[in-house]
């Protein structure tokens, strides 16, 4: 495998193979969309969900790429909110200052 940075490994699951694959450092799992009610999904593996700190109940956000879908804790409008109140926080420096006393 010299010059490939990935490498995979087959797991067996409730009857099921996964395939697990470590590609550049990332964990990738291989899943199945699945109805679930009048909804599909797919199943997060319990190691991933554990390393990742997420919990039944948390949000996620689904961020289309070209390269997919990435799936995130973070909110992508969080951060682009953040840099708009950073860069007018600058700007206004003086003025909030004086506003908080």
């Amino acid at each position: 495998m010299s010059g490939d940075h990935s490498a995979s490994v087959a797991a067996k699951n409730d009857g099921r193979v996964s395939q697990y694959y470590d590609c550049y450092n990332m964990a990738v799992k291989e899943t199945v969309i699945r109805n679930i009610g009048n909804s599909q999904g797919a199943t997060i593996p319990k190691s991933m969900l554990e390393r990742l700190h997420l919990q039944p109940g948390d949000r996620v956000h689904l961020i289309e790429t070209d390269s997919g879908i990435l799936l995130s804790p973070y909110d992508p409008d969080f951060d682009q909110a953040m840099q708009v109140y950073e860069k007018g926080a600058r700007k206004y420096r003086n003025a909030l200052k004086e506003l908080a006393k």
